[in-house]
This record gives structure tokens, C-alpha cells and sequence, in this order.
């Protein structure tokens, strides 16, 4: 690998899709051999699924026969500061070595990457010399874990330079132009196994960022506005599940109608067509709505099927409406974007989701568990069992506390409870889209019944209320150690509970849940029940 002037093996492309080098070859037997540092160079955009910008890479190397073949990967970004290098490759270095011996393949080898574009008035080849002690510093961390970097390249301007080359005058001072993308064997080898490369970091990012532009201002004051109702209602234990309720059913609406839309080309109009079809107000009732745990997780079941794609898009355009003072809101949706792009397979969008959602809330517990669940490469099937089991549950407790409820009702008075036909909220001015014409399940929300189907006409069990407000509740309902003493507050739990907004002059958001809380979330244990957030 370090003489540029001749084949130094067979570096084979049986990894690229992201499988353990040490579970044998993907499906299609099909190998790419890497033979120069050109083609190492070319094969980093196949190896992450983007174009890395301002980073610095470690790629695995494992030993077949001879033959090396891709394992893991690991990225971080360049910190501004040289004093910060050497923590960074060494972080990078034991993360990346102590992943793939947990997975049970330690790497033999290791291919290094900086990646950084010029500055103002710099050329490429400055960016290379200035560089040179970032990418000695990973050499070395390496080193020291046993597992040497047999090639080290800085990529900028278009062009590569060998940080490893022994001969002199070997590779031009100015570096060796990269090939033009999509023209090499790798990309045709990619391109038929069905990968593709998807723009830059920075291009994906945007898709979950929040907005900079003038909306933002009405955005912010639909968060203000939402947040002075939505919040006390929060936090009362007698009306925080109605607005669980209300928060799914407005989701579910704007899900069918996200489904209904006409697709369009390219990831930015796509998104733009999304932001059109959401309201201010709606999207602060959705932002606000799951900061409360049990409704994010409730939210969750929607992560597969075909409900699981304008899910997907719906998170995505709440986190880009976290405006303002409400960017650590954004935890709630892009930890949802993230677990729903994981368990439709897009683990590079998934990652990028839950790290950003880690940096608006550094103690967000659902996101920790998922990052780093996705990250060492688990199956997400353990925690689509989880939920499904959790959202049956969630339905079946709904439908057995009406039955209840309705019978208490009609032993205490005599009289059978009335059924009215649900009186659904107007359709805001995109609901047109809205037909019967959608061939998307709408997902289930407590409105909707059991799972074993809607009850005839969009019917519901209501209680009985009388002329005086009187429900006919039991009179166990009411009692007063059911009830908050008059003048307290609400227990406050630790970070990753509901973190409804409100703004004013001397207030400040945080986040807060209900008494009798116990949502639970986040990666199953052993013992296979969902791990409770009590501490999150």
C-alpha cells in the first residue's frame, strides 16, 4: 500500500454496504480491488455514503487470505484548535479499534483520511502541509493500539496527497487530481449493488437543522403562543392525556396528508413542499406536544410499513421549525427522525439525526441509547418489538378505562352511556389532499379504537355528562388524595422528561412531567420490557 509504484494487494469492497467484515460477504459476490492510492482516495465518499467535509476518518482494515477487506469506519470532525488533535485521534483510534473487538473482528490495519477544503487565499497543498501533525498524531494513536496505518491521505481542492509514500519526488508537491465522481470501477460497482453517494455532511445536515430565514420569527411566536395553553395543560395531571391525545391525532392528520402530496425530485424541494404543507401553529402544537415522553414514545410505533417515509418527513420538518430559544425542543423530533431512518434501513441519516439530537440535549436518554444501539451495529428489530408490544398495550388500556369508566357509569345511575359520533377538528386549507384517494394506512391514535379496527362512522364511547358538568364518575375518580394539593407544584424530573416552552420576562423552559409519570423508551434489556427513563 505505500509503494505508489506498484500493487501492494487486494484491498477488496466486500464491506462498503456496512456489513461485519467478520459475518462473511454481502449477498452479491462481486469484488472491487484497490490497489493505489487514487482508487483509496476515490473509494471514501462509497465507504461513509457522503462526501466527508472538514474531517477526519479511520477505515478498518481486516486480513482474508491475504487479502485486505474494509471493516468499520469512524469520523470525527477537524476541532479548530491544534490542541484539540491529539484527544480527537486518539478518541477516534480506541473508538474505532474497541467497536470492531466488541463485534469480534479487532482490525489488522488502517486506512487514514483528512479531509478539509482550503480557506480563504490557501491553496490545497497548504492545507496538506498545515494538516501533516493531525494525520501523524492518528498514525501514532494507532500505532499504540497495534494496528498500523498503512496508508494516510489529505484530500482537498479536488486533489490527494500520500502522507505515507517512502520515495521521493514520488507524488507531485502539488498533489494528483482526484477523477472526475461516478467514473471509476468502485462507483460502477456501487452504483450496481444499489448505493449511492448523497451529497455532502453539510447537505444533510440542512434536512434537520432549524430554519434561519425570515419564517422563523412567526414560527417562534407560534411556539410562544402554543406554549402559554399547551403547558399548563402539560403539566395537570387531569389533562396532560388529553393533550397526548390531541398531539397524536393532529400527527396521524398531518401524516395522511404528507402521504397525499405529489412527490417532487431532489431532497431541498421535497423539503420545501413538507414545510408548505405544515402549519406555524400546528407544528408548535406537535413541538410541544412531544416534549412529554409517553407521547414521543407512543409516536415512535409509527416506524415501518408505509406509514414509516411521511413519518420521517413529518420529524423532519418539526426539527427544522425548533426556532429561536426552542432549539433544545428539537431532541424529541430528531431523535424520532433517527430512530425512523434506522429502522427503515438509512443508517447514515439515523446517525447523523441522533447525534444532532445529542447536541440540542446532551442528557437526552431515547437518543443515547439509539446512537449508540445504531452505532455498534444492533439489530433495530429489538426495539420495534418493544414498541409495537407498547403501543398494543397503550390501545388495549385506552379501550378497557372507557369500558370501565361506562360501566361504573350505568351501575351508579341506571342509565347506559350515550355514544356521540367523535367531532373531528376542520381540516386546515391543504386538507383537499386529503382523500380517500391515499393508499397509506392512517396511523392509529387514541381516537381510533382498538387495534382490531375503528368502530362504524368514526364512533367513540363518550360519558354521560350532566346540565350541572357532572360525569358520574365514581367517587373514587375523585377523591382528594387523587389530587395535587392546592398550591403545589409539579414534581420535576431529570433531563429527557416533557420540556414544554414557555417564554416571558423572568420564566425559563424546562423540563418538567405530571406526577405518576412512567413512560417508558429506548432499548430493551434483557428481560425484554422496554427500559424506563425514570433518570432521563
Amino acid at each position: 500500500m505505500t509503494n505508489h509504484s506498484e500493487t501492494a494487494g487486494p484491498f477488496g469492497n466486500g464491506d462498503i454496504s456496512g456489513h461485519d467484515p467478520a459475518a462473511g460477504p454481502a449477498d452479491h459476490t462481486a469484488q472491487v480491488t484497490l490497489r493505489t492510492p487514487a482508487e483509496l482516495a476515490d473509494a471514501l465518499p462509497y465507504l461513509l455514503g457522503y462526501r466527508p467535509e472538514d474531517s477526519m476518518v479511520l477505515v478498518a482494515l481486516h486480513d482474508r487470505g491475504g487479502s485486505g477487506r474494509f471493516g468499520g469506519r469512524a469520523r470525527l470532525g477537524i476541532p479548530a484548535s491544534e490542541e484539540d488533535w491529539e484527544a480527537a485521534a486518539r478518541q477516534l483510534a480506541r473508538g474505532l479499534v474497541t467497536g470492531s473487538e466488541r463485534r469480534g473482528a479487532r482490525p489488522e490495519g488502517m486506512v487514514a483520511y483528512v479531509c478539509q477544503e482550503p480557506g480563504p487565499g490557501e491553496s490545497g497543498r497548504e492545507v496538506k502541509q498545515r494538516l501533516t501533525r493531525l494525520a501523524q498524531l492518528m498514525r501514532t494513536e494507532c500505532g499504540s493500539l497495534d494496528v498500523p496505518v498503512v496508508e494516510a491521505l489529505c484530500i482537498s481542492d479536488g486533489r490527494f496527497w500520500s502522507y505515507c509514500c517512502p520515495v521521493k519526488g514520488c507524488c507531485p508537491e502539488d498533489g494528483s487530481p482526484m477523477g472526475l465522481p461516478g467514473t471509476s470501477v468502485l462507483a460502477a460497482a456501487a452504483t450496481y449493488a444499489g448505493l449511492q453517494v448523497r451529497g455532502t455532511l453539510k447537505e444533510l445536515r440542512a434536512r434537520l437543522q432549524p430554519w434561519e430565514s425570515a419564517a422563523a420569527l412567526d414560527q417562534e411566536v407560534a411556539l410562544d403562543t402554543a406554549g402559554m395553553s399547551l403547558v399548563p395543560r402539560i403539566l395537570d395531571e387531569r389533562t396532560r392525556e388529553e393533550v397526548a391525545e390531541e398531539t397524536l391525532v393532529l400527527a396521524g392528520r398531518i401524516i395522511r396528508r404528507f402521504a397525499a402530496a405529489a412527490p417532487v425530485s431532489g431532497a431541498h424541494p421535497a423539503d420545501v413542499r413538507d414545510d408548505g404543507l405544515l402549519g406555524a401553529d400546528e407544528a408548535a402544537a406537535l413541538i410541544l406536544g412531544l416534549q412529554d415522553r409517553t407521547t414521543r414514545d407512543r409516536a415512535a410505533a409509527w416506524m415501518e410499513g408505509d406509514i414509516a417515509g411521511p413519518a420521517l418527513r413529518l420529524w423532519r420538518a418539526l426539527a427544522r421549525r425548533c426556532v429561536g430559544p426552542y432549539s433544545e425542543h428539537a431532541a424529541a423530533p430528531l431523535t424520532l427522525a433517527g430512530w425512523v431512518a434506522w429502522s427503515t434501513g438509512d443508517e447514515l441519516e439515523a446517525r447523523e439525526a441522533l447525534a444532532m439530537a445529542l447536541g440540542a440535549d446532551p442528557d437526552y436518554l431515547f437518543a443515547r441509547l439509539l446512537h449508540q444501539a445504531c452505532n455498534e451495529g444492533l439489530d433495530p428489530e429489538a426495539v420495534r418489538r418493544c414498541l409495537r408490544a407498547q403501543d398494543a398495550q397503550n390501545t388495549g388500556n385506552t379501550e378497557n378505562r372507557e369500558n370501565t369508566e361506562n360501566a361504573q357509569s350505568t351501575q351508579d345511575t341506571g342509565t347506559p352511556p350515550v355514544r356521540t359520533a367523535r367531532q373531528t377538528d376542520p381540516a386546515p386549507r391543504q386538507a383537499p389532499a386529503e382523500t380517500t384517494q391515499n393508499q397509506v394506512p392512517a396511523p392509529r391514535t387514541p381516537a381510533d379504537g382498538p387495534a382490531s379496527g375503528p368502530r362504524p362512522g368514526g364512533q367513540r364511547r363518550r360519558r354521560t355528562r350532566s346540565a350541572d358538568g357532572d360525569d358520574h364518575r365514581p367517587a373514587a375518580r375523585t377523591r382528594t388524595d387523587r389530587r395535587r394539593p392546592a398550591g403545589s407544584c409539579p414534581r420535576s424530573t431529570a433531563p429527557g422528561a416533557a420540556r414544554p416552552g414557555i417564554r416571558g420576562a423572568s420564566t425559563r423552559r424546562t423540563r418538567t412531567t405530571g406526577p405518576g409519570d412512567t413512560p417508558t423508551g429506548g432499548v430493551p434489556p434483557e428481560g425484554g420490557r422496554p427500559r424506563t427513563e425514570g433518570d432521563a
